[in-house]
């Protein structure tokens, strides 16, 4: 059985899922906060959509620019690895 060498801290990505949720959410309603409220389902949103994929573009981008400069900001998890045993070590 390989042994505990130590851990290793790495963002704990399933907690940043809705940083990024919220923050493509956020760009969208203060980049449509004065479009008119009209619905019809039979209508396709280009604009609309569009309008999403930028968002989240932007979103992408600012988060990945926070997690490479200000990592410490983002929930953490210490990862453990692993030193070889003599099953491990090529012969």
């Amino acid at each position: 059985m390989d042994e505990i060498g130590g851990y290793r801290t790495e963002i704990d990505w399933p907690k940043v899922g809705p940083s990024l949720l919220i923050g493509t959410c956020l760009i969208l309603a203060i980049r449509t906060a004065k479009w008119p409220a009209n619905f019809d389902e039979r209508l396709s949103e280009h604009a609309l959509e569009t309008e999403i994929a930028y968002a989240a573009h932007l979103a992408n981008r600012v988060l990945g620019a926070l997690i490479s400069k200000k990592e410490n900001l983002f929930p953490t998890r210490k990862v453990p690895w692993y030193q070889p045993s003599d099953e491990d070590v090529p012969k």
